[in-house]
């Protein structure tokens, strides 16, 4: 098949990112033609980022010129907001290709995406209704929050109606967006892949010298949870990542066995991993599938999880926790970190579902359905 990809990067590279640029390689590999069409928040003037939000998107013209130029059957968006929008999406219609939108998080209806605030999930935001998050000031200042509110408002119903097909990357997300007005019979639910040289052939558990926690600093994520669990259970923590939350953090480290380590490569990631007993997901917003999970669980690492979002149906309910509960995840951490058999069944068993749940090949024949090159399970 032929394939455009599209995409507004963020102004904060994350996990989107990531799923763009894995989806254009695997689509190669697969022997489809592709290519990406991506615009970036970052860089752009705030005023031509407003119109983008407040008309549907800027320059439509662009996007049928790239469809045209590769005979795209399919247009496949990501991140649409600010500067590609609904008009996007008419443009690729217009080239003849088959519209795809690919949510990987709930900017459909919340200006921020993530659907959190003040420490808990926040589901004020939803259908028509978008102006909770001009009184909250989400997006920082009131100007742009407005902008936000009123362009995700105009921009829902022509959206939908131009997408003809819906991806989310999990049943618990196509379950909180259909709480927030969207039909569930328009998503299909694909939890992200990982390339097969993701996958470790058989779960050796390592020396378990510390635990493990991996992502952006900020408050969403509850590293703060691993930090106060780490601190009870007297087990060394790593947290590798950046952001705006790092200062804080550190600062409720001091006096702990807590290493932070910045920034750094998907190799020294894997390097971490090798020496850890366990990763530490205790995110406070209801997170999709997040790339650090599935790739712990890939390399055969246990992964304990709080239970929101599409985290239980990665890693399993008997591998959830309640979010910011710091005595039960003190308590398992301990186990985990301190007993060898119990650390390498739960390996086994990470190793086990991340096959079942994060193949390429199986996503690939999956995609393909979507995409309408095989059997449709739904429109």
């Amino acid at each position: 098949m032929r394939v455009l990809i599209i995409h507004n990067r963020y102004r904060a590279t994350g996990g989107e990112e990531r799923a763009v640029a894995d989806l254009e390689a695997m689509l190669a590999r697969h022997g489809h033609t592709v290519a990406r069409l991506q615009r970036a928040s970052a860089g752009t003037e705030r005023g031509r980022a407003a119109r983008g939000m407040l008309t549907g998107g800027l320059e439509p013209g662009e996007v049928e010129a790239a469809a045209r130029a590769l005979e795209a059957d399919v247009v496949h968006a990501h991140n649409l907001h600010p500067t590609l929008g609904f008009r996007a999406l008419a443009a690729g219609r217009r080239a003849g290709a088959r519209t795809v939108l690919h949510l990987h998080n709930y900017r459909l209806y919340c200006a921020i995406g993530v659907a959190w605030r003040d420490g808990a999930p926040c589901h004020q935001c939803h259908g028509h209704d978008t102006w909770p998050g001009v009184r909250h000031r989400c997006r920082g200042s009131l100007p742009e929050a407005a902008v936000y509110a009123l362009g995700l408002r105009r921009q829902q119903d022509a959206l939908l109606r131009q997408a003809d097909r819906i991806v989310t990357v999990s049943q618990a997300q196509t379950d909180t967006l259909r709480r927030f007005g969207l039909s569930a019979q328009r998503a299909t639910p694909l939890l992200n892949f990982l390339p097969d040289a993701s996958f470790v052939a058989q779960a050796d558990p390592g020396p378990g010298v510390h635990a493990l926690a991996v992502g952006r600093l900020v408050p969403e994520k509850g590293f703060d949870t691993a930090i106060a669990a780490a601190r009870a259970a007297r087990v060394p923590l790593v947290v590798a990542g950046d952001g705006p939350d790092g200062p804080r953090l550190k600062a409720l480290a001091a006096g702990a066995e807590v290493r932070f380590t910045g920034q750094i490569t998907g190799q020294a990631v894997a390097a971490l991993r090798a020496q850890a007993s366990v990763v530490l997901a205790p995110s406070r917003w209801e997170e999709p599938c997040p790339y650090a999970v599935a790739e712990a669980m890939a390399a055969g690492v246990p992964v304990l999880a709080s239970q929101r979002g599409g985290l239980p149906e990665m890693v399993g309910a008997e591998m959830t926790l309640p979010a910011g509960d710091v005595g039960a995840w003190a308590a398992a951490l301990t186990t985990l970190h301190a007993d060898p058999q119990a650390r390498s069944r739960a390996a086994r068993h990470a190793l086990a579902r991340a096959r079942e749940l994060f193949d390429e090949t199986r996503y690939h024949a999956r995609l393909m359905e979507v995409y309408g090159a095989g059997p449709s399970d739904g429109d």
